[in-house]
């Protein structure tokens, strides 16, 4: 399994309430969570081969800025 980080403004329980449905609708996405208590608010995905492309397509649709974090 793979884990992929990414810096989002998703920064509470509504705009992850928000997002739930674009992510949940990633095929490549088997789980996923939002540390909203980071400054940077990172998203952890993880799957057996997420796309970051298609991740940050979908977080980007539920109106939320989003960056991969550099390994």
């Amino acid at each position: 399994m793979s884990t992929l980080k990414f810096k989002t403004s998703i920064n509470c329980a509504n705009c992850v309430r928000a997002v739930t449905p674009f992510l949940d609708a990633e095929a490549s996405v088997e789980k996923w969570n939002v540390d909203t208590t980071s400054a940077e608010k990172i998203l952890t995905v993880e799957g057996e081969n997420p796309i970051p492309e298609l991740i940050m397509k979908s977080v980007a649709q539920a109106g939320f800025d989003i960056e991969p974090v550099a390994a």
